[in-house]
């Protein structure tokens, strides 16, 4: 048998969420990037703690949707796979580039840039791809893209914090060191850790207090 694998272009259409409104008060912008499983407008249910007239949230959607077992029933999303990783996350990209776009952000807001576990990986690559400015980053329980090296980030001047559960099931003690210290080289004195007693979820807590 004679199989070839062949590639195509076509344009297609993917959804976002946003929390509240995007007003002449809003003083930051947040970027949310979620975790395999998830769909963003349920993703922002973790964000609707922080006071509406000051913020704005824009979850966008992972692409890759399927039922989540064991009942098939509940629809869940994935960013990236080890397949054709390279294309696929120039799909991410562009399509990212396409709700900044459609979004119009104000120049006087601040942007925060959120990663949450799958999420992590898609939001690292859009900055240092896009070499996109923000004044927060947060790296929360996921994994650094091993691709990433200091100079595709030296551009980057933004408090970056790096936040995980210490009972985390997916990040265990030698993968956290692993982590903290890619984040280190990255990152540099910019960044912050934050530990908290938890397993792997996302932490509020730490989203209503990073401004106060």
């Amino acid at each position: 048998m004679n199989s070839e694998e062949k590639e195509i272009s076509y344009t297609s259409a993917n959804s976002y969420s946003t929390l509240n409104a995007l007003t002449e008060t809003t003083k930051y912008v947040w970027l949310v990037c979620h975790g395999m499983g998830y769909l963003s407008r349920y993703f922002l249910k973790y964000f609707e703690g922080l006071k509406s007239s000051d913020h704005y949230v824009i979850a966008p959607q992972a692409q890759s949707k399927y039922y989540i077992a064991p009942k098939f029933q509940h629809v869940g999303a994935s960013w990236l796979t080890k397949e054709n990783t390279l294309k696929e996350t120039e799909n991410v990209m562009r399509y990212f580039d396409a709700v900044l776009e459609a979004e119009k952000l104000p120049k006087q807001v601040q942007l925060i840039v959120f990663g949450y576990s799958q999420g992590v990986s898609v939001a690292l690559r859009f900055i240092a791809k896009r070499r996109l400015h923000c004044s927060q980053l947060i790296i929360h329980s996921g994994g650094i893209p091993k691709e990433l090296k200091p100079q595709d980030l030296d551009f980057l001047k933004a408090k970056v914090h790096l936040v995980y559960g210490t009972e985390d099931e997916f990040l265990n003690e030698e993968r956290m060191i692993q982590e903290k210290n890619r984040a280190l080289e990255l990152f540099g004195s910019q960044l912050q850790i934050h530990p908290f007693v938890g397993p792997h979820e996302v932490n509020v807590d730490f989203i209503n207090n990073l401004l106060l």
